[in-house]
């Protein structure tokens, strides 16, 4: 059907989703992303996608030709409404499931019906008259033509009409009285509902306060209301007997594609969504340039989506850095003092190519990013006791694997290596990892107290981390390119055995 359009997100056919999130998240605080773009769709359980990472630039760029579509008003619009019309489809669905008495269900799955024919109608003419230029809602687009034109959904949309008209020409009356109700056809009898309400109308007050507790309304039918519709059934046997058939023949509403496509459009919408909300605190979002044959890499004005979305309620500022590589550039060794935004921009360059990975927007200006095969991370693990293992064995039996998995696609974040170890022998080991992962022709990043680790090659790139010239103990959160000052190591030497400026006030103010 439509060229085989199957899926908003892939070109082709869909991949199987993954069942764990990747190691990764946790020390790049993705999983912070995930949950917080994810959770903007509750129910749909969007939160595989992201762990979903796309192969290769045509896939990356599928997505961001929906992207780019869902940037024109009519588009969105068009998307959003139909999605909120297959959720009561949805709601609708759940709902027949779960009643009790057939007439019921019958009566939810009309409803639902109705409402699904109409949505896809409605979006297929959306879609016609706004010329879409994605490949994703242009099939979408086909898609749609061919299925309203179909036998079976002109089938059901008719169906669905047909009982609706006959419904609607069904009258009947219900008298109370005591504890008798009786059903009867409508025969001109006079309504005096108006007629109370004008009578009274002269004693109507504001309404006071209601205190009364309710209790919640299940949605379902209670024993009197099921006899009354059963009743009514046996006055009107045609009306009835047609929604009975309706029932029997139509009870696979909506079309698997469908509902796929429901699910996806969540994606971009969840994402567009919290693309406008950072936009409003004047942080940057774009669509990358995504390369797979290229090693260089830049963007400006970047930042630590994680870190902004946790500062999103204290409207704490975030500081943008920019980052750069270029051939025959591979790893960028970031030192600088403590507290001074390193594992942060660590962090962001990681989220940077995750995102990218997974066709979305990134927290950037502007930016060029590799497609990476896979992401390495590693950051601080506390010591496992019942390993038997000392913190610098594990640490290198962790690092061992990694440059066994690595290739020459891959991007590794390392976050303070070796910092449990003599300088003498961080310099040799952090020497021995970074040449291998030279070697190996990987991206890498490297967060380090170690500044030797910062000039081992044309392939390495010395950052630091930026403090107020005025008052050194000021960190301004800039990473920049520079020469590392030497002082690194030596302030987290004297941070770590209180003889820093600032703990020595500490002990001498005691």
């Amino acid at each position: 059907m439509s060229d085989g359009f199957e899926s908003l997100l892939f070109p082709a056919e869909a991949r199987p989703e993954p069942e764990e999130e990747p190691s990764c998240f946790r020390d790049l605080n993705f999983d912070v992303v995930v949950a917080a773009v994810a959770g903007r769709r509750k129910g749909y359980r969007l939160e595989p996608l992201f762990s979903l990472p796309l192969r290769t630039v045509d896939e990356v760029e599928y997505r961001h030709e929906v992207f780019r579509d869902l940037e024109r008003h009519e588009l969105r619009t068009a998307l959003e409404a139909f999605c909120e019309q297959e959720l009561r489809v949805r709601r609708y669905l759940e709902l027949a499931r779960s009643q009790e008495y057939r007439l019921e269900k019958q009566h939810i799955l009309l409803e639902a019906a109705t409402r699904y024919t109409e949505a896809i109608a409605a979006l297929a003419a959306a879609l016609e008259a706004a010329e879409p230029a994605s490949r994703g809602l242009r099939g979408l687009r086909a898609f749609l033509a061919e299925y309203t034109g179909s036998p079976a959904f002109e089938r059901l949309a008719g169906d669905a009409r047909s009982v609706l008209e006959q419904l609607d020409q069904v009258r009947y009356t219900v008298r109370i009285k005591g504890n008798r109700v009786s059903v009867g056809r409508y025969d001109g009898e006079r309504d005096y509902t108006q007629e109370v309400e004008e009578t009274f109308a002269r004693f109507r007050r504001e309404p006071a306060a209601d205190h009364l507790a309710l209790p919640p309304d299940s949605g379902a039918m209670d024993l009197v209301e099921a006899e009354i519709a059963r009743r009514v059934a046996k006055l009107f046997p045609r009306q009835f007997a047609a929604l009975d058939a309706f029932w029997r023949q139509q009870r696979d509403v909506v079309h698997p594609t469908v509902a796929r496509v429901e699910r996806e459009a969540q994606f971009y919408l969840a994402w567009l969504e919290q693309v406008d909300d950072l936009r409003a605190r004047g942080l940057a979002c774009c669509l990358p340039e995504v390369c797979a044959d290229s090693h260089e890499i830049e963007a400006e004005g970047a930042y630590d989506l994680a870190l902004a979305l946790q500062r999103q309620r204290d409207a704490a500022p975030i500081v943008p850095n920019d980052v750069a590589l270029h051939d025959p550039e591979r790893i960028l060794v970031v030192s600088g003092p403590n507290q001074g935004g390193k594992t942060t921009f660590a962090r962001m360059v990681g989220q940077l190519h995750q995102l990218a990975r997974i066709g979305a927007p990134v927290p950037a200006r502007r930016a060029r990013l590799v497609l990476a095969d896979e992401i390495f991370t590693h950051f601080e693990r506390q010591e496992d006791v019942a390993s038997l293992r000392g913190k610098l064995d594990d640490e290198l039996l962790r690092l061992k694997a990694i440059l066994e998995q690595a290739t020459s696609d891959s991007l590794v974040i390392l976050n303070e290596i070796f910092s449990a170890t003599s300088l003498a022998d961080a310099v040799v080991l952090g020497r021995e990892v970074l040449g291998t992962l030279v070697e190996i022709g990987c991206l890498g990043v490297c967060v380090t107290f170690v500044d030797e680790l910062a000039s081992l090659g044309e392939a390495t790139v010395s950052m630091v981390a930026e403090v107020d010239p005025a008052d050194p103990s000021l960190r301004t959160f800039r990473i920049v390119r520079q020469p590392a000052d030497g002082r690194a190591f030596a302030a987290a030497l004297a941070e770590k055995y209180g003889l820093s400026y600032r703990r020595l006030r500490e002990r001498l103010a005691r």
